[in-house]
């Protein structure tokens, strides 16, 4: 990689190789390239420094011999964060822009502060944990895949339209710094679920939207993904049982086909 003439600080360890980049004069095709190659190179680790709006971090890295790599984000990075995500894990070290996991296919992402609008759009596999809020149209046309069930745990709380045209998934609100204020969540919802911890009011939600309590059931996968939430975000101190404990919510479809009398 030496004809990219970049400066880049190697290092290994028992079990992984690590490669560090200065991406503050990068562009976002010259970053994603080299993303690429460090992949195809063998590289299990790459940490991005001074990211500053670059897109598509993540993208292109497909590869037939299903490699994973972690992407350690400094930085904020740009919109579609993750696109098409196949199975790495990225790391953000701060707030994400619009788009993350977009129509992501597997793997992982973890932001520390807040992702902007439509994060998890037509995602179908995979997890996204984000430790602050997320914007609007969160989880729009969030899809179930083959055997894959998506998944979004949020630490705080959502703007308007969450779940719209939501096919499947999963989406959890933990709403830790504030109650849900969002409105016309579950506008053509028709598949999965959403628990927010907390209450909402009828006139926030969708009409084809049913509101109930978590059953034993859906407990259990609260339990589950809330504390994968909590290993991800130590510092915020919290127990898995203190969250379960209080009052939840859940929003699912009462139809699979919403709209289906427009078009009889």
């Amino acid at each position: 990689m030496e004809e990219l003439q970049l400066e880049i600080s190697c290092s290994r360890t028992y079990s992984e190789s690590a490669i560090e980049i200065d991406a503050s004069h990068m562009d976002t095709r010259e970053l994603n390239s080299l993303l690429r190659e460090i992949m195809l190179s063998g590289y299990e680790r790459a940490v991005l420094r001074n990211v500053c709006g670059q897109r598509y971090i993540g993208t292109r890295l497909y590869s037939p011999e299903r490699r994973v790599v972690t992407i350690e984000i400094y930085g904020t990075p740009g919109n579609d964060l993750g696109a098409f995500l196949f199975g790495h894990r990225v790391l953000v070290h701060g707030n994400a822009q619009d788009g993350v996991g977009n129509t992501m296919e597997s793997g992982e992402i973890v932001i520390e502060g807040r992702a902007g609008d439509v994060t998890g759009m037509s995602m179908r596999g995979g997890r996204i944990f984000v430790q602050g809020d997320v914007g609007y149209r969160a989880a729009l046309h969030m899809k179930e895949h083959d055997q894959k069930r998506p998944v979004i745990v949020v630490g705080g709380t959502s703007q308007d339209f969450l779940g719209e045209y939501m096919a499947g998934g999963m989406v959890i609100l933990l709403g830790l710094y504030g109650a849900h204020t969002a409105r016309f969540i579950g506008s053509g919802m028709h598949g999965g679920a959403i628990y927010l911890r907390g209450s909402i009011r009828e006139d926030q939600v969708d009409g084809h939207v049913l509101i109930s309590r978590p059953d034993d059931a859906d407990r259990e996968l609260l339990g589950h993904q809330i504390s994968g939430f909590l290993e991800r975000f130590p510092d915020l101190s919290l127990e898995r049982d203190d969250i379960l404990e209080c009052d939840w919510t859940k929003l699912s479809p009462r139809s699979s086909r919403p709209y289906g009398k427009l078009y009889a």
